[in-house]
C-alpha cells in the first residue's frame, strides 16, 4: 500500500468516528433549544469528552507557560551563565518540552477532533436527522413556507448546534481553565492580584449576564430575518420566468428590497449590542490590567515580589486582555448559533399534523373500492370546501370529477391520497379507514399525473426511476416508450454534456417543453403501476400527435384499474363510466355523458361550453 492510501486509512479512521447517519427513533426533536442541543451532543458523548479534555489542557498549558516566563527570568537572574545549563538542564528540557511536543500534541489533537470528528460527522448527522423529521411533515407543512427557507434552516441549523457545543467545550472551557490558573498563580504570588482578577472576572461575568440577553434577542430576530430574505430570494430565482414576464415596474425590486431591511433592521439592532458589550469589556479590561500593574511595581519597590514575577504577572493580564476580547466574540458567535438553534426549532420540531396511527397497517396492492362516508372538509374554517360528500367508486370503475373551478375536486383527490386529513366522516380503501393505513402503503396504491408536471432537479432516468424503487433500466426504457418519451430523451443534452436519460431536467424540469415534461411524468406513472390511477388533465400540454401516440398505451394502463380523472376539457373525460358533478364541495349531480346532457343542469351548461377532445372519441369506440 503506498504511503497516500496509508494516509487516507488514517484520516478515515478518524473521520468515520461519529456516523453521519445515525438516528433515533424518536418522532418529534425537541423543541427547546436547550433541549434539542443536549439531545444531539448525547450522540457524540466520547467526541466531546475529548473536547472537553483537550480544551482544558490547552488553557492549562497556555497559563503554564506565562508561569514559566517569571521562572525562567528569575533562573536567568540568579544563575551564573556559566553554571546554568549544568545546574538547570532538567528544568529547562522540562520547560522545552511543554513547548515543543505536550503544547503541540494538545493542540493538534484538538484540531483532529474538532475537525476531523465533530464537524463532518456530527454537523451531518444533526442535519439528516433533522431532514428525516422534516421530511415527514404533511403537504400543508410546505404550502405555509419557503421551500428554500425551510432547507436553510435545517443547513444553519446542523452548523450551529456543532459550533456551540464545540465552542462551550472547547474555547470556553480552555478560557475558563486559563482564568482559574491565572487566580491561582496572581494569588500565588500577592493574594490582592487575585482579588483584582476575581473581581475581573466577576465584572465579565456581569457584563455577560446583563448584557448579553439583549445580543441573545437581537440575534434571534437575525437569524429570523434572514431566513426570511434568503425565502424570499428563492421564491424570485424560482419563479424567474413570472417575474421576466410580469415585473415590468420592478415590483420584485421592492419586495426584495422590504425583505433586506427587515434583515438590516435586526442587523443594526446586534451590531449595537455587540458594541456595547466589546466597549465595557474593554473598560475593565483596562481597570484590571492598570491595578495588577500597580499592585506589581509596588510589591516590587518593596522586595516583596521579583522580577520574573512581574513578568509572569503582567503576562498573566495581558492573555487575559487579549483572551477576553476574542472569548467575546466567541460569546456572541454563541448567542448566535443559539437563536440560530432556536429559530430552526421552530420548523424542525414540530410535530407532524397528520402521522401514521399506532399499529397502522401496511395496505397490500388495492382492488380499488373507495368509499366517503360524510365527509367534511374545511382547511381549518368554520365551513365551506366539503360537506357530508358520499361517494362509492367501485373497484376497476372509472369516473371523472366535473365542475366548476373552486368546486372541491382536488381537496377530494388531495383527501384521498391524506395529504390532508378529514375533519368530518371518514375515507375507506378497500374496507380500510385510510387513517388506520401507512401513508407510504396508502400512496403506493395511487398512479398520480398531475397538469404541472412534478419533475424533480435531477436525471431523466431518476425522475422515471422515482415511480418504483429498484427498477431496471429496459423497465425505465420501456415505460419512456409507452408514454412516447424515448424518442426526445435519446437526444436531449443538458449543459453540462450528459446525454439521454443522464441528462439533468433543472429545477421542476424547467430544461424540458411542458410536452416533454408531461411524457416524462407519464412515464414515471405508467413503471409505478398503480391500481389506482388519478388523472388530472394528464395529457393537457400534449399536442394532438403525441397524445394520440400515448392514449393507446395509457388506455391499456386503464384496464382493471379504478380511474379518478380531474378534467377542465371536458370532452376528454364524456365516455367514462361516470361523471361526478362537484359544485361549493357537494355532489349536485351524477351519471354519464349522455344523461347529463339529458338532465340540462350544471354538466350540461358546463358542455355547451367546450368542444373537442379525443378521449370521447377513443372511448367510444371501445
Amino acid at each position: 500500500m503506498s504511503n497516500e492510501g496509508f494516509r487516507d486509512r488514517i484520516w478515515r479512521s478518524v473521520e468515520g468516528s461519529i456516523d453521519p447517519f445515525h438516528d433515533t427513533d424518536r418522532e418529534v426533536l425537541p423543541e427547546d433549544a436547550w433541549r434539542f442541543i443536549l439531545y444531539f451532543a448525547n450522540q457524540a458523548k466520547g467526541a466531546f469528552v475529548l473536547l472537553l479534555i483537550t480544551g482544558g489542557l490547552a488553557g492549562a498549558v497556555d497559563a503554564a507557560m506565562y508561569w514559566s516566563v517569571g521562572w525562567l527570568i528569575d533562573l536567568l537572574d540568579k544563575s551564573s551563565p556559566a553554571t546554568l545549563f549544568a545546574d538547570h538542564w532538567p528544568a529547562l528540557i522540562g520547560l522545552l518540552f511543554l513547548i515543543l511536543v505536550v503544547r503541540a500534541v494538545i493542540m493538534i489533537a484538538s484540531a483532529v477532533v474538532e475537525q476531523q470528528v465533530v464537524v463532518p460527522g456530527f454537523y451531518s448527522m444533526v442535519r439528516w436527522q433533522a431532514f428525516r423529521r422534516v421530511i415527514q411533515q404533511p403537504y400543508g407543512f410546505y404550502q405555509n413556507d419557503f421551500a428554500g427557507r425551510i432547507a436553510t434552516k435545517i443547513m444553519q441549523g446542523g452548523e450551529a448546534v456543532g459550533d456551540f457545543i464545540v465552542n462551550v467545550l472547547q474555547t470556553m472551557w480552555s478560557f475558563l481553565t486559563f482564568v482559574i490558573l491565572a487566580i491561582t498563580i496572581l494569588v500565588s504570588l500577592d493574594p490582592l492580584m487575585g482579588v483584582v482578577v476575581a473581581l475581573w472576572f466577576a465584572g465579565y461575568a456581569g457584563i455577560v449576564w446583563f448584557l448579553l440577553p439583549e445580543m441573545r434577542r437581537a440575534g434571534r430576530e437575525t437569524a429570523d430575518q434572514r431566513s426570511i430574505f434568503n425565502g424570499r430570494l428563492v421564491d424570485a430565482f424560482t419563479n424567474i420566468v413570472a417575474v421576466k414576464l410580469f415585473d415590468s415596474g420592478r415590483r420584485e425590486h421592492a419586495y426584495i428590497r422590504d425583505g433586506l431591511e427587515g434583515f438590516l433592521t435586526a442587523v443594526v439592532r446586534l451590531t449595537r449590542a455587540v458594541t456595547t458589550v466589546r466597549s465595557s469589556v474593554a473598560i475593565l479590561n483596562g481597570v484590571m490590567m492598570s491595578l495588577i500593574a500597580v499592585i506589581a511595581v509596588v510589591n516590587w519597590t518593596s522586595g516583596s515580589i521579583s522580577t520574573g514575577a512581574i513578568a509572569a504577572a503582567l503576562g498573566l493580564v495581558f492573555r487575559l486582555n487579549q483572551m477576553s476580547g476574542w472569548m467575546m466574540f466567541n460569546i456572541n458567535g454563541l448567542v448566535r448559533n443559539y437563536a440560530t438553534v432556536q429559530d430552526a426549532t421552530r420548523t424542525i420540531s414540530v410535530t407532524p399534523a397528520i402521522r401514521d396511527a399506532e399499529g397502522a397497517i401496511a395496505l397490500p396492492r388495492a382492488s380499488g373500492d373507495i368509499r366517503f362516508e360524510s365527509v367534511s372538509f374545511h382547511y381549518g374554517k368554520e365551513g365551506g370546501v366539503i360537506d357530508d360528500l358520499n361517494l362509492h367508486i367501485r373497484p376497476g370503475e372509472r369516473v371523472a370529477l366535473v365542475g366548476p373551478s373552486g368546486a372541491g375536486k382536488t381537496t377530494i383527490v388531495n383527501l384521498m391520497l391524506r395529504l390532508f386529513d378529514v375533519e368530518g366522516g371518514r375515507i375507506l380503501i378497500d374496507g380500510r379507514d385510510i387513517r388506520d393505513l401507512t401513508q407510504a402503503s396508502l400512496r403506493a396504491q395511487f398512479g398520480v399525473v398531475s397538469q404541472e408536471a412534478m419533475l424533480m432537479h435531477r436525471s431523466i432516468r431518476d425522475n422515471i426511476g422515482y415511480g418504483r424503487e429498484g427498477a431496471t433500466e429496459a423497465e425505465i426504457v420501456d415505460a419512456a416508450k409507452r408514454a412516447a418519451a424515448h424518442d426526445f430523451i435519446v437526444d436531449v443534452e443538458d449543459p453540462r454534456g450528459r446525454r439521454g436519460y443522464e441528462a439533468q431536467v433543472g429545477e421542476r424540469g424547467v430544461k424540458l417543453s411542458g410536452g416533454q415534461r408531461q411524457r416524462v411524468a407519464i412515464a414515471r406513472m405508467m413503471l409505478k403501476d398503480a391500481p389506482i390511477l388519478i388523472l388530472d388533465e394528464a395529457t393537457s400540454a400534449l399536442d394532438s400527435e403525441v397524445e394520440a401516440a400515448i392514449q393507446e398505451n395509457l388506455y391499456q394502463l386503464m384496464e382493471g384499474k379504478t380511474v379518478i380523472a380531474i378534467a377542465h376539457r371536458l370532452s376528454t373525460i364524456a365516455a367514462l363510466d361516470r361523471l361526478i358533478v362537484i359544485d361549493q364541495g357537494r355532489i349536485v349531480e351524477e351519471g354519464t355523458h349522455e344523461a347529463l346532457i339529458a338532465r340540462n343542469g350544471l354538466y350540461a351548461q358546463l358542455w355547451k361550453r367546450q368542444s373537442g377532445g379525443f378521449l370521447a372519441n377513443s372511448l367510444a369506440a371501445e
